[in-house]
C-alpha cells in the first residue's frame, strides 16, 4: 500500500490557525499519511524540498481583512519559483482557514487557496461533506456546522486565543486531513496502474 506524503503549508497570527493546521495533521496522519507541519513565514530550503516531494498540500491562513494574511500572501509569492519549473503539476491542495466573524470573508480566502492551486496546476480536494447546522435539529457542533464546500472553514470569537477554537471546527479540520490523505492515496494508485 502507498504512503502518501501530505505538507501543511500555514501561517497563524494568533496560534487560531495553528490549532486547525495540527488537526488537519492528525485526520490525515489517522489515514496513514506522512505528514509535514510547515509555517511559511519561517519557511526554510528543506521545507521547500518537503513541499516538492509531497503529493498534497494543504494550504491555512487566518482571513484578514477579506483575504489570507500576508506572510500567507508572501509565501505564495515565493512559489513562483515552482510554477516555473511546474515543481507543483499535478500535486492534490485543499485549504483552510479562520476569522473572527461567522463569515469574515473566509470564502475569499478559500478561492485564493483555489487560484494559487490552480496556476500551478494542481488538483484541488474540496472538503466533501454537507452543510451542518442548517435546520432547526441541527447543531452547532455538527461539522462544516459554517456551511463551506471548498474547504474547511473556521470561526474563533476575536477575545478567546487558540483553546477557543471550536471544537467542531477542529473535528471539520481533521476530516479534511483524512480526506485528502485518501484522495492522495487514491491518486497514487492511478499512477502505478498507468
Amino acid at each position: 500500500m502507498t504512503t502518501p506524503v501530505v505538507s501543511i503549508a500555514y501561517h497563524s497570527g494568533f496560534g487560531h490557525t495553528a490549532v486547525l493546521a495540527e488537526a488537519v495533521r492528525d485526520g490525515a496522519a489517522d489515514a496513514g499519511a506522512t505528514v509535514h507541519l510547515i509555517k511559511v513565514d519561517e519557511i526554510t530550503d528543506a521545507e521547500w524540498e518537503l513541499l516538492d516531494a509531497s503529493d498534497a498540500i494543504v494550504f491555512g491562513s487566518p482571513t484578514y481583512m477579506g483575504t489570507a494574511s500576508g506572510a500567507f500572501h508572501q509565501f505564495a509569492e515565493a512559489t513562483s519559483k515552482r510554477w516555473f519549473t511546474d515543481a507543483w503539476l499535478d500535486k492534490l491542495a485543499a485549504g483552510f482557514t479562520n476569522s473572527g466573524s461567522k463569515s469574515g470573508d473566509k470564502l475569499h480566502t478559500l478561492q485564493f487557496f483555489q487560484t494559487l492551486a490552480g496556476q500551478h496546476g494542481m488538483t484541488w480536494v474540496n472538503l466533501g461533506l454537507k452543510p451542518g447546522w442548517n435546520t432547526t435539529e441541527a447543531s452547532e457542533n455538527d461539522l462544516n456546522r459554517l456551511g463551506f464546500f471548498a474547504g474547511a472553514g473556521a470561526q474563533t470569537p476575536n477575545d478567546l486565543g487558540p483553546e477557543g477554537v471550536h471544537k467542531a471546527d477542529i473535528a471539520t479540520a481533521e476530516h479534511l486531513g483524512r480526506r485528502v490523505a485518501a484522495t492522495a492515496r487514491t491518486f497514487a494508485l492511478g499512477k502505478v496502474a498507468a
